[in-house]
């Protein structure tokens, strides 16, 4: 998903277990647009004088907002500082040498709760799973371990307006100004084409929403009715589900093929030289020539990439498939489409499958 923050980053800090309702559409407008047909294209409040309003108001004329209609929504959003303090403090941080980043991260997402909720959450919507699956050729338990990872299955579905959050990071963050202003873009068409309220949405401090945290181009290009009702909720467990699914197989899912396999590695200081990473890519016969074989079956892949994970006492190594690298469109990094595949099998095993 073009996710650069998902909640899943507020779960490390905050970890609540849920296994989601159903639920509806917040905001949602029973007929007729959500905009106004008259006022000021004037913007006041707290972005009232940003340089990047006037042309984003311009820009939206070309998607069929008049700027009146995009002025109401920007005079009514919010700047708050403290989602651009969060969004800094996702900075990288060199490393030196292992410190166990990876056991620390991974232990924040493979809990004992987190898995038995997984369960229960997956016998709760086992129909729609099943359904899912055989539609998209994605196992149940990925679809399961996505939606625990980002929102602990609809337990912490975040409380920021996603106007305010996307408005903030349009015109008050540079760095990623262009990126965050074609979502609020999006955003904005999302509300239009679906009947929500601009200012109903809630969800993580970066903007994205629902069971499964999509970002609202997302939304626009992956979300599906999978009930069968008219809308794409996104809040409710059956379209989240298939949604999750359809993003999966939209980004290269292989049906019936390993997501990573555990490395053996006879040398790990040339492992450690190599690139590695989920944008790594290397044949078998190139890896087993530099004394690295997979411990198990990928399933017939040609090429695969070269996972390193910082286990505190040195680097563990495995061989990702496509399947891992699509799980990385989700969110782009190597420990989070891990602890995903990891919390998959834990799920799955747990139910017995």
């Amino acid at each position: 998903m073009r996710v650069v923050c998902s909640i899943a980053a507020l779960l490390c800090l905050t970890l609540v277990a849920g296994c989601g309702s159903q639920s509806t559409r917040p905001g949602e407008i029973a007929e007729g647009s959500p905009f106004p047909t008259s006022g000021s294209a004037t913007v006041t409040g707290d972005f009232a004088g940003y340089p990047g309003v006037e042309p984003f108001i311009r820009s939206m004329q070309q998607q069929g907002f008049a700027p009146n209609q995009v002025a109401a929504v920007l005079s009514g959003a919010k700047r708050e500082q403290w989602i651009i303090d969060a969004m800094n403090r996702q900075a990288p941080r060199p490393s030196t040498g292992p410190t166990g980043a990876w056991t620390r991260y991974r232990a924040k997402f493979l809990t004992p709760d987190n898995i038995a909720n997984g369960v229960r959450f997956w016998q709760q919507n086992e129909a729609a799973l099943n359904r899912a699956s055989a539609r998209y050729g994605v196992p149940p338990e990925y679809i399961v371990a996505i939606i625990g990872v980002e929102t602990r299955y609809g337990g912490y579905l975040g409380k920021t307006r996603i106007v305010d959050a996307l408005a903030t990071l349009a015109f008050a963050y540079p760095r990623r100004a262009d990126y965050f202003s074609g979502e609020l873009a999006s955003f904005l068409v999302m509300t239009k084409e679906e009947g929500i309220d601009p200012f109903g949405p809630r969800g993580s401090y970066a903007g994205a929403m629902g069971l499964g945290q999509f970002m609202p181009s997302s939304f626009r290009d992956y979300a599906v009715d999978f009930d069968g009702d008219g809308d794409r909720d996104l809040w409710n467990p059956t379209d989240a589900i298939g949604s999750v699914a359809n993003y999966f197989k939209a980004h290269g899912w292989q049906s019936g093929v390993p997501v990573a396999v555990r490395a053996n590695v006879q040398n790990p200081a040339t492992a450690r030289a190599m690139k590695s990473g989920f944008g790594s890519r290397y044949s078998l016969s190139e890896l087993a020539g530099r004394g690295i074989t997979p411990a198990g079956s990928l399933g017939g892949a040609s090429q695969v990439s070269l996972l390193e994970f910082d286990v505190g006492t040195g680097y563990a190594y495995w061989l990702g498939s496509q399947n891992f690298y699509t799980i990385t469109r989700y969110n782009h990094s190597s420990y989070y489409a891990m602890a995903v595949h990891q919390l998959a099998r834990a799920i799955a095993e747990r139910k017995g499958r």
